[in-house]
């Protein structure tokens, strides 16, 4: 069963359905029944034309669905006209391209929240069901449901057509990127999916910068954390293990993006990424150009963390006592400058302070494996004191 081409054909299906007039969420709901009966019966005998099958039994789960509800008798005749009216269009047809854009956008609205945008658009886009998506973040089914339900209520008016703001999407498309894997369903795969098929309806530079960066990430996720579950620093990863393939992909996905001269923050980041992946050692790292590259997203973004990561690079290209300098112009409780500073005070032979400031990180860590990193270095540096 090639749950990887269901998923793709998802957002065609819904495109489909809402163009013959059914409402976003009702629609959802049977592109989602579809997507059900699919797995059942397809392994028995996958079908010549998988779309329209999808489109038919979708189309058939909305109208049982309009009927069965005597108060949305009137919409079900609303419908059914509209659909004789515009010829109701075969399966497969009309602008898909179109229709696809626009349901990223509608899933991306401004008024939901993140994560309501982030559940909307797995389910409505990804193709993955309430069950997995609630397992990848670790929350109850019927708690995603909830969030789902909401996130479709608030869209249900929003106009089909109406212009998307492809700076939303990226966004959500990068909180999907940023959870990585739990549950049954690797979020960071996924999220490369549905970026690179954005990529293939919509001619953005940006969009292409975000692809870039999370190949550049993804190439490395092996390296990460170590067999036990502990966190390995980017500068003791073994670089031999790096997925030299991506690299090479969004690289030239980089270059064809910068090239056209519309710099963005997810073309400035893909750099730094860039210049990480093209360093055969920690130490031949090219630790100026990054800081060059982080001053221009300074400039794009004026982002506390981005300065934050700016004053640690200018710590590895200038010295530590300069990276302490630029930290200092920050705000100490931004989230990681207490990790930051005990980094830099450690290369600068400081090591009683930067024990201490390990110990205060880790007490604000973002997640375990966070925080039992930084307390196993603050236990390294106190050992090495009592020496």
């Amino acid at each position: 069963m090639d749950e990887a081409l269901l998923r793709s054909l998802t957002p065609g299906v819904l495109g489909i359905l809402v163009r013959r007039g059914a409402d976003f969420a009702a629609a959802e709901d049977a592109v989602q029944d579809a997507l059900l009966e699919a797995l059942r019966v397809w392994p028995a005998g996958p079908p010549q034309d998988p779309k329209g099958w999808l489109v038919t039994v979708a189309w058939r789960r909305f109208l049982d669905a309009t009927r069965a509800e005597t108060s949305r008798r009137r919409r079900e005749e609303l419908v059914l006209g509209a659909g004789l009216a515009q010829g109701a269009p075969e399966p497969g047809s009309g602008p898909a391209v179109d229709e696809e854009l626009q349901l990223y956008f509608l899933c991306a609205h401004p008024s939901l929240t993140p994560s309501s945008a982030v559940a909307l658009t797995l389910r409505a886009v990804g193709g993955l069901t309430t069950r997995q998506i609630a397992q990848a973040y670790l929350v109850p089914e019927a708690t995603m449901a909830q969030r789902i339900s909401r996130a479709k209520r608030t869209v249900a008016d929003v106009r089909f057509d109406r212009p998307g703001d492809v700076a939303t999407v990226l966004r959500v498309l990068y909180l999907v990127f940023n959870e990585g894997y739990s549950g049954d369903v690797d979020l960071a795969a996924e999220a490369i999916r549905l970026t690179r098929q954005l990529a293939a309806v919509i001619d953005h530079p940006e969009v292409a910068g975000l692809l870039a960066l999370m190949l550049l990430h993804h190439a490395r996720r092996a390296t990460r954390t170590a067999p036990d579950g502990s966190l390995i620093p980017l500068a003791e990863q073994d670089r031999g293990r790096w997925d030299t393939r991506l690299i090479a992909e969004g690289v030239e996905i980089l270059q064809a993006a910068l090239a056209r001269d519309r710099l963005g923050e997810y073309q400035a980041q893909a750099a730094i990424a860039a210049l990480h992946a093209d360093a055969p050692s920690a130490e031949e790292t090219d630790w100026v150009q990054i800081v060059e590259w982080y001053d221009e997203l300074v400039r794009l973004t004026d982002s506390p963390v981005v300065r934050l990561n700016r004053a640690v690079a200018v710590g590895e290209a200038d010295g530590p006592r300069a990276g302490l300098a630029a930290l200092a112009e920050l705000d100490d409780s931004l989230p990681r400058h207490a990790a930051a500073a005990a980094y830099l005070h450690e290369r600068d032979g400081d090591l009683d302070t930067a024990a201490r400031l390990y110990t205060e990180a880790a007490r604000t860590a973002a997640n375990l494996a966070e925080r039992d990193h930084l307390t196993r270095q603050a236990a390294r540096l106190n050992a090495r004191a009592r020496r």
